[in-house]
This record gives C-alpha cells, sequence and structure tokens, in this order.
C-alpha cells in the first residue's frame, strides 16, 4: 500500500491524469504535496511535494470561462497534466501552497503558431559559406 506525503487534505475531487493515457482517480490537496491515486491499479499514482513545483500552468479559454487542464511542472521531471470536474476549485487548494507568480496561462493556439511562423528555423536560415 502506498503511504500519502500528507497529514492533512484541503480538498480531494475526481480527476483525471494525462500521463500517457488517460487514467481516472483522485486528485488530492494537502499540506505538503499534490496527489493522484488511480480508481483501478492502486501501485499508480503521483506524487509531487510542494517544494518540487516549478510552475502551475492552467490552460484557460474563452476569457476564463472554462479550464480544461492544468499542469505542474516540477524541477527534475518535467510536466504532469490534470483535468478535474472543477479545476478552479483545485487551482485556489494549490494557490495556497505555490506563490501567485508561479501560476501561469498557457500559450494559445494562435500564439504558438505565431511564435512558430516568426522563429528562424534552422531549416530556412541561409547559411554564410566561407571561401
Amino acid at each position: 500500500m502506498v503511504e500519502s506525503l500528507n497529514k492533512t487534505y484541503e480538498l480531494v475531487i475526481n480527476g483525471t491524469s494525462h500521463l500517457g493515457m488517460a487514467d481516472y482517480g483522485k486528485i488530492m490537496v494537502g499540506n505538503k504535496a499534490f496527489e493522484f491515486y488511480d480508481d483501478k491499479d492502486k501501485k499508480n499514482y503521483i506524487q509531487i511535494p510542494w517544494d518540487q513545483v516549478d510552475y502551475v500552468v492552467a490552460s484557460i479559454m474563452f476569457h476564463g470561462k472554462w479550464i480544461p487542464r492544468y499542469g505542474l511542472k516540477t524541477k527534475k521531471d518535467g510536466m504532469f497534466s490534470f483535468s478535474s470536474k472543477d479545476p478552479k476549485r483545485v487551482l485556489r487548494a494549490i494557490r495556497e501552497h505555490i506563490p501567485a507568480d508561479h501560476i501561469v496561462q498557457s500559450l494559445t493556439f494562435w500564439q504558438v503558431v505565431k511564435r512558430g511562423l516568426t522563429s528562424k528555423p534552422a531549416i530556412f536560415s541561409r547559411k554564410n559559406k566561407k571561401k
């Protein structure tokens, strides 16, 4: 059996982990860590201590009316994406442990396209030939 890092929980909610295939389970925001436990497989879990979280990235659509996903970017292991029934409650509970300047909005589709077009990719750049 997996032992939790938290002593108390501020929020327990149904959620989905988007690490590979979608796994359904419980998201638990506690005093020491963000945790996800799969409903079907008890060996499938994610525990992220608050001191390892670098940024929280929220995908916001329709001017804040809908938040389909949010992710926790850790200092070592990269990005972990989650979704839940009430993401605003989860982000408010996370805000108690992560500074507000480390909770950011992800880029929109058009911002990603614009950055791709305005950057100078290596395949289109001219190389200076030495004679």
